[in-house]
């Protein structure tokens, strides 16, 4: 990273930055619902990183595409998703993630809060945020285990679904665990080598026991609860 690039990163109008707490890890682990449960616990204000950069990151994502000399439209849905393998759609998802994070910083850059903001996603990646923290008790990486991802599977269908029409439904499932399964591993690979606290949601704690065991993590930083919800 060069000068330049350090000073964009933490370029920051409104001191947001400083006072995010950062919820990564695997898809399916629980993350959004743990973000939710601790900002109506302590007035936090919640960043869904998913929702942004599926919804409003669109028109920058276009706009790579274009820089790169690339078609506008979204790809063949089964060049994406079955004509690949999980091992090429893990390491373009983790190439891509730098770019996508810089746009979330954006968005995070432009909220105001008189708390701190708590931002969840599998794109907030331990290697991207810890040069912007002070501590690593300002994150946490929630992976389910292979169990609980099977369990989610179950009660959760849009977990696999890929929600695009390909030509072998089952293919692009298995694609699409096995991506999720590498980028997760990773960013557990990465967390340890940093210094950052993994959780491992298994399915023996409920949501709100594990939002109790991140509000600990978090305690340094976090308000009084408020009681008023």
């Amino acid at each position: 990273m060069t000068r330049n690039d350090a000073e964009n990163q933490v370029w920051d109008p409104f001191g947001t930055l400083r006072r995010v707490l950062w919820i990564s890890g695997g898809q399916w682990a629980g993350k959004s619902t743990v973000a939710r449960l601790l900002a109506l616990r302590y007035g936090l204000t919640a960043y869904h990183y998913d929702h942004h950069d599926a919804r409003g990151h669109n028109d920058r994502r276009i706009a790579r595409r274009v820089k790169l000399g690339r078609p506008p439209a979204d790809p063949d849905p089964d060049q994406t998703w079955v004509n690949t393998t999980p091992e090429d759609m893990a390491a373009e998802t983790l190439a891509d993630f730098p770019v996508r994070f810089e746009w979330a910083l954006d968005d995070l850059r432009c909220l105001v809060s008189g708390r701190p903001i708590i931002a969840e996603g599998w794109g907030l990646r331990p290697e991207l945020v810890a040069p912007i923290i002070d501590s690593p008790r300002q994150m946490v990486v929630m992976v389910p285990t292979r169990a609980f991802r099977d369990h989610q599977l179950r009660e959760l269908p849009r977990a696999a679904a890929v929600g695009k029409d390909v030509s072998d439904p089952e293919r692009a499932q298995h694609n699409r665990l096995e991506r999720d399964r590498l980028v997760a591993d990773d960013a557990v690979r990465s967390a340890r080598r940093l210094g950052i606290r993994v959780i491992e949601v298994d399915g023996s704690h409920d949501a709100a026991a594990i939002a109790g065991i991140v509000a600990d993590h978090f305690s340094p930083y976090l308000p009084p609860e408020d009681h008023g919800v």
